[in-house]
């Protein structure tokens, strides 16, 4: 049995995709940075889609390509195939919108890691483990990497695995284009023609615009070139039309284009181009590996090209096969699909990084309490946040499902240390004890400060809210949150949000719902929710309710400590625990108070403040791993 659907096999690229829209290269500002390069992008776009997909490419010793091997693995490709070339940079591309039509790029590909791929990074094992395996043009260009490429194609066949070509033409990856035409897709060439036919016969699948096909036919007549490649190939052909759909042929090619077999479109709105083609065949593999029609797999593919052309950035863009599934049933509302709200929640929920279904986390993000203790300074509180830091470290052991709260004042060293332990990492927004709701100076008037966050922390906000708070109260509580949400996504951040109405006012099992349901009724959907420990079964499973009705995707739930005593939140923990929606714990001071309080004022030592911290910290991850099986066990 087969552990992989598909490989991919070819270039490896970073894409640093220009933010701003509407203007020059030249004139833009900022850049985002993602996975790029059309096998790469395909490699993730069939795992986002449930397929188990790898990649066989080079990527550079540095931090780049550390990015790339990282970023799929998140993605959920297999990189046993991602070869560390010692001598070589990884690609790199700049990309822009400019306006519908025009999309400038430059390819930064002297020399680079992934055209050194050659037959000996071509493993029999893994090509034998994969039922198909997907070329793409490029590679075909230099002797080096078409040997590798043919290599893989000969043992993929002789192992009873299918083959697909991308054509995936780029005529100055083919030395025909100078460095400042990347964004040309068509250049007539001979040369390029006849090397392409010498390899043609290899495939069962092969895919390209028209323009593809009168480079690989030989022809710019569009069905004269389709024939000069079934007169060499006997596989499928699909011919991509753009916004006319595309086409599949699998016997002779009629008279017209029309003739073939098609699969539904998409009627949206052109936002981004670059990498659509990438989408349409993640789409298009995932229909075929399954063995659907080929209408069936044209609709897949048409789908995901239609969410490709929507968005920004290549692999960002397509979706997850939950979402997939959910716009072929709903279909199009807002022709514009990145403005389209409940299709952007389900793209956004389904393609989250890391599994966080468990959750213990040390929370030192305390300012206000620390401040306060007797022989605290900024700099001691720093300097204790490291031995918080410690404790934590050392209790996850390199463990997953283990995190932390710190925040950037105090703890801004700790926090940076952080960065990369495998650890999740929470940072808080608020403004210690204010309400109505005020944010940290850091975050600027316009929250323009979450430009500087490292993807990987979460914005956690705190809010006194209550239902009984006066209307204007409430009006200043909710238009800060929602700013602050949109915010968030706007910077591919996930939130926590943190909602404590028993400081303010009388609560009963309904009172945390009421505020879960407020928010998500204004459009604010939270990553993450932090509650407090509730003490009734019932106001758990009317809070849990509340959540799972508004956002099935939701990460989850944490409880938070209010510095309880340890057997006191054990109880709290072990009726959480009954509710699969609470993933864990998000506790601070009663783990950190006693040392706190002892190590500034000198009474113990760094060493003895971190033993201490780790034993209440251990405990209770203990206390909620018990608390957990022993419902698991009971379900």
């Amino acid at each position: 049995m087969k552990s992989l659907d598909v490989i991919t096999i070819g270039r490896a690229s970073v894409d640093l995709y220009g933010a701003q829209v509407g203007g020059r290269l030249e004139d833009m500002g900022s850049f985002q940075k993602y996975i790029g390069g059309s096998p790469c992008n395909m490699a993730a776009g069939t795992a986002r889609l449930g397929l188990k997909s790898a990649l066989i490419t080079r990527v550079g010793d540095e931090h780049m390509g550390r990015f790339i091997r990282e970023e799929l693995a998140r993605e959920g490709v297999d990189v046993r195939g991602v070869i560390t070339d010692p001598d070589r940079l990884t690609a790199l591309v700049l990309l822009g919108i400019r306006d519908e039509t025009q999309f400038p790029l430059i390819f930064y590909r002297e020399n680079c890691a992934d055209m050194a791929l050659c037959e000996a990074d071509i493993d029999p094992a893994l090509i034998a483990d994969s039922r198909a395996v997907v070329a793409t043009g490029t590679h075909l260009s230099h002797p080096r990497t078409e040997a590798a490429v043919l290599k893989a194609l000969r043992l993929a066949r002789d192992s009873g695995a299918q083959t697909a070509l991308d054509i995936d033409y780029r005529p100055n990856l083919w030395g025909l284009a100078g460095h400042g035409d990347g964004e040309s897709r068509f250049i007539e060439s001979a040369a390029v023609t006849a090397k392409l036919q010498t390899t043609l016969h290899l495939f069962d699948l092969i895919v390209g615009t028209e323009e593809e096909f009168h480079i690989a036919g030989g022809s710019t007549d569009t069905i004269a070139a389709l024939r000069a490649v079934r007169a060499v190939s006997q596989a499928t052909l699909v011919c991509k039309r753009g916004a006319a759909g595309a086409v599949a042929f699998t016997g002779a090619i009629p008279d017209s284009l029309d003739a073939g077999e098609t699969g539904p479109g998409f009627p949206i709105e052109v936002f981004n181009v670059l990498g659509a083609g990438d989408g349409f065949m993640s789409g298009l593999l995932k229909g075929w590996l399954d063995g659907e029609s080929w209408p069936v797999a044209l609709k897949y593919a048409n789908a995901c090209g239609a969410f490709a052309v929507s968005r920004h950035g290549c692999t960002p863009a397509y979706p997850s096969l939950e979402e997939l599934t959910w716009f072929l049933k709903r279909g199009v509302v807002e022709p514009a699909l990145r403005k389209d709200q409940a299709l952007e929640q389900v793209h956004w929920a389904t393609n989250r990084h890391k599994d966080w279904s468990i959750m213990r986390v040390f929370a030192f993000d305390h300012r206000m309490q620390m401040e306060a203790m007797a022989g605290a300074t900024p700099q001691k509180i720093g300097d204790f946040k490291h031995l918080c830091l410690d404790a934590a470290l050392r209790v996850q052991d390199g463990r997953p499902g283990y995190g932390i709260l710190c925040d950037n004042r105090l703890g801004k060293s700790a926090l940076h240390r952080a960065s990369g332990s495998g650890l999740w990492i929470g940072r808080p927004v608020e403004w210690p004890g204010s309400r109505p709701l005020t944010l940290e100076p850091e975050l600027g008037l316009d929250f323009g400060g979450l430009q500087e966050w490292p993807l990987e922390h979460v914005v956690k906000v705190l809010c006194f809210y209550h239902p009984d708070d006066t209307p204007g109260m409430r009006a200043d509580h909710e238009a800060t949150v929602l700013r602050l949400f949109q915010a968030c996504r706007r910077n591919r951040l996930e939130m926590l949000l943190e909602v404590i109405p028993s400081k303010v006012a009388p609560v009963n099992d309904d009172t945390s719902a009421r505020i879960i349901q407020r928010f998500y009724d204004l459009g604010v959907y939270p990553d993450w929710w932090k509650l407090e420990p509730f003490t009734t079964d019932a106001a758990w499973a009317k809070a849990c309710a509340a959540i799972t009705r508004n956002d099935p995707y939701t990460r989850g739930v944490v409880v938070l400590g209010l510095d309880a005593p340890a057997e006191q939140l054990a109880e709290s923990l072990a009726l959480a625990a009954r509710h699969d929606l609470v993933k864990g714990f998000a506790v601070g001071r009663t783990i950190f108070m006693d040392a706190a309080r002892d190590w500034f004022a000198g009474r113990i030592s760094g060493d003895q403040a971190i033993a201490d911290m780790m034993a209440k910290y251990d405990h209770l991850c203990r206390v909620w791993d018990t608390a957990r099986a022993k419902k698991d066990i009971a379900a």
